[in-house]
C-alpha cells in the first residue's frame, strides 16, 4: 500500500516507521532538515525505538517536502501537523489540516484522510460537510514525546471514527506494524473518537493536578508528602501510578487539550464546574512555586533544564516556562542551565553552558525533575519530584 504520513513530528514520524515495515511510506514536511535526516536513517527527534527502527530495520520509508509527490499515488494520507491552540479564539488552530485536507481532495480523487492530529470536537464531521465526502477519517492518538514508537508498537487501545469498512482498514492497518497484538479495537462516530481523545488528555491532567494539589497542601502545612501518596496510593482503586508531583501539568498535549475542552463546554452552554478547576488548577500550583521560591529569599536563581520529561530534547509548553514568567514578575535573578539550548541566553536570562560553573553561582537550584547529576547538591535544589520519575 502506498501512504503518505504529513508532519513528521513525534506523531508523524512514528506512524511513518510503523507503517513502513510493511508499506510504502512518504513523510511530509516542511523542514528540509528534517527530510534531510530522514531520508539518510538519521531520526531529527529524540526517540530510542524510533532512532533503533531507522538505523537498523528495513524500512520502505521516505520522505520530501514536495506534497505533489507526497499525494498523488497515495491510497491513504496521515495528517499529523501540529494544531496549538489560539487562547484568543479559545480554539485549536486547525489551519494545518484545512490546508492538508483542501490540498489532498485536489490533487488524489480516492485517498483516505486520516486526521491523527488534536482537533476540536466535531471537527470531522464539519470538514465531511463542507466538502462533501466521506474521505476524511479521525483516528487519536495516546503517544508520549519520547516514547512515540514504542506506544504505536504496543498500543493501549486502536480508535477509529468510523463504523464502516473504512474503519475497519485503518484498524487494522495500525495493529499490522504492532508487535502487541491482543489490542483493543474501537470503532465509533467522529465526533466521540474526538471526544475520546480530549476527555482521555484532560482526565491525566486531573490526576496530576489533584496530587499536585496535595503536595502544594502538605508542603505549606510542612507534612510529608510522599508519605501520605503512597498511603493513597495503597488503594488499588486509585493505584501507584501517574502520582509523582511536579511544577504542573505541561508538554504539548495537555494543556492545549485541557482548554479546548473547556471552550467546548462554554461554547456550547453545558454545565460544568471540575473542567474549568483542572485548568485553572494548573495556573494556580505554577504560581504556588513560584511563591515558594521567592520565600527561599535566594540572590541567583540557577533553572536546571527546560525540558518537560526525563530523556526529552522539547520544551515546548513546558511548566518551568510559566515558572520563569513569574519569577521574572517578581525580579528574581536566574540563570538557565539547558544543554539543548545553543544561544547565549532564554527569555533574556543568561544561558550558563558549564554545569559545575552553574552550580556554583546558583543560591538555588530549581528542578522539575531530580536528575541524577543533582543528587550530590541536594541541599541546593528545590523540587517536588518525589519518585525521580515523570
Amino acid at each position: 500500500m502506498r501512504i503518505t504520513i504529513v508532519g513528521l513530528g513525534y506523531v508523524g514520524l512514528s506512524i511513518a516507521v510503523l507503517l513502513s515495515q510493511n508499506h510504502e511510506v512518504i513523510g511530509l514536511d516542511i523542514s528540509k532538515d528534517k527530510v534531510e535526516k530522514i531520508n539518510n536513517k538519521i531520526s531529527p527527534i529524540k526517540d530510542n525505538e524510533i532512532i533503533d527502527y531507522l538505523k537498523h530495520k528495513n524500512l520502505n520509508l521516505m520522505a520530501t517536502t514536495d506534497k505533489e509527490k507526497a499525494y498523488k499515488n497515495a491510497e491513504i494520507v496521515f495528517v499529523a501537523t501540529p494544531t496549538d491552540y489560539n487562547p484568543e479564539t479559545n480554539y485549536f488552530d486547525t489551519s494545518s489540516v484545512d490546508e492538508v485536507i483542501k490540498d489532498v481532495l485536489k490533487i488524489n480523487k480516492k485517498a483516505l484522510i486520516v486526521i491523527k492530529s488534536t482537533i476540536p470536537i466535531g471537527y470531522t464531521e464539519r470538514k465531511r460537510k463542507e466538502f462533501n465526502t466521506d474521505r476524511v477519517i479521525f483516528s487519536p492518538e495516546f503517544l508520549r514525546e519520547g516514547k512515540a514508537l514504542y506506544d504505536n508498537l504496543y498500543p493501549s487501545r486502536i480508535v477509529v471514527g468510523d463504523k464502516t469498512e473504512k474503519g475497519e482498514k485503518i484498524a487494522k492497518l495500525l495493529l499490522e506494524g504492532a508487535i502487541k497484538k491482543d489490542v483493543p479495537v474501537f470503532l465509533m462516530g467522529a465526533t466521540e473518537a474526538e471526544a475520546v481523545k480530549l476527555f482521555a488528555n484532560t482526565y491525566l491532567a486531573m490526576r496530576v493536578a489533584f496530587f499536585n494539589e496535595l503536595d502544594t497542601f502538605a508542603e505549606i502545612k510542612g507534612l510529608n508528602t510522599l508519605e501520605i501518596i503512597k498511603g493513597v496510593c495503597a488503594d488499588p482503586r486509585i493505584g501507584d501510578f501517574y502520582n509523582n508531583p511536579s511544577f504542573g501539568y505541561g508538554g504539548y498535549c495537555l494543556p492545549k487539550d485541557t482548554k479546548q475542552i473547556l471552550a467546548d463546554y462554554l461554547g456550547n452552554g453545558v454545565p460544568h464546574i471540575l473542567i474549568r478547576a483542572i485548568v485553572e488548577s494548573n495556573t494556580i500550583r505554577k504560581r504556588h512555586i513560584a511563591e515558594m521560591i521567592e520565600r527561599k529569599n535566594p540572590k541567583l536563581v540557577g533553572i536546571y533544564r527546560l525540558a518537560m520529561k526525563k530523556d526529552s530534547d522539547n520544551f515546548r509548553h513546558s511548566s518551568i516556562l510559566d515558572i520563569i514568567d513569574y519569577l521574572k514578575e517578581r525580579g528574581m535573578n536566574m540563570i538557565i542551565y539547558e544543554p539543548i539550548i545553543k544561544e547565549d541566553s532564554f527569555k533574556g536570562i543568561k544561558v550558563e553552558k558549564d554545569f559545575d560553573r552553574f552550580i556554583n553561582e546558583s543560591d538555588l537550584i530549581v528542578a522539575n525533575r531530580l536528575y541524577s547529576e543533582l543528587k550530590n547538591i541536594k541541599n541546593k535544589v528545590y523540587t517536588r519530584d518525589l519518585f525521580e520519575r515523570d
